[in-house]
């Protein structure tokens, strides 16, 4: 019953983190369109808050679920931890997928909500064309060599900054702004929005992040070599106690 209750636990943190940093990235999206008609200043207002947002979230949430917030860091960290007691169960990874990906769903229908606009209504952005495809591989290989690389270097605590940090620059240096994340590329197709995905450029972009994954624990391992130990804010979380 313990072990259910910590699991269930983890999968809430992993279910609130991702919706909250959806609505973040859908609301903010939402709010730069309104306020200026300038392209350029709608994408440095968006990354700006997705990357003040996902390090407040990653350290308040790192405690209680290892604060993935995304499949493919939960894939990258159940192999890599897969033969030894740190990584993700199999059972965990079965609870948090479908929690990040209800969560990224909720995120965006509750930012429709904030701003009074249809709290379900699919995105005509489409996002088809190879260029982001490969955009799409590149920030997703990145982010998973940093945030193995962190804790294969015993500095997984700068995790918060580092990963938002990240994850800003590639808003700007990638053609495809940087998804990096199956659950948040379903979540955001439910939003006729600024940072929208029109469901039929969904699996593409899907496909391409798996790519990412598995080219980014190649790196992992060719530039760290042996095996990929974890560190502690991508080990299996362990929830702070009730007071």
């Amino acid at each position: 019953m313990k072990g259910a209750i910590g699991l269930s636990r983890k999968a809430l943190g992993e279910f609130l983190g991702t919706g909250a940093l959806v609505a973040v990235v859908v609301g903010s999206g939402i709010q730069a369109t309104e306020l200026s008609s300038d392209v350029g200043v709608q994408l440095l207002a968006n990354s700006l808050a997705t990357v003040f947002g996902l390090g407040v979230l990653i350290t308040l949430l790192g405690p209680v679920c290892g604060a993935h917030f995304n499949p493919v860091v939960t894939l990258a960290a159940w192999w890599a931890g897969r033969r030894g007691a740190e990584g993700p169960t199999l059972r965990e990874v079965a609870a948090y997928v479908p929690a990040q990906i209800a969560g990224a769903t909720g995120g965006a229908v509750l930012a429709n909500a904030m701003f009074a606009r249809p709290l379900v209504r699919w995105s005509t952005h489409e996002r088809w064309a190879p260029h982001l495809w490969l955009g799409e591989v590149v920030a997703t290989a990145g982010l998973i060599l940093l945030v193995f690389g962190l804790t294969r270097a015993g500095r997984a605590h700068l995790a918060p900054a580092a990963v938002a940090s990240y994850i800003g620059a590639a808003y700007w240096f990638t053609s495809s702004t940087s998804f990096a994340n199956p659950a948040v590329t379903i979540g955001r197709a439910v939003t006729d929005t600024f940072a929208g995905i029109a469901p039929g450029s969904v699996l593409p972009f899907i496909g391409a992040q798996l790519v990412g994954l598995v080219v980014g624990m190649g790196l992992v391992g060719r530039c760290s070599g042996g095996p990929l130990p974890l560190g502690t804010s991508y080990r299996r979380a362990s929830p702070t106690p009730s007071p």
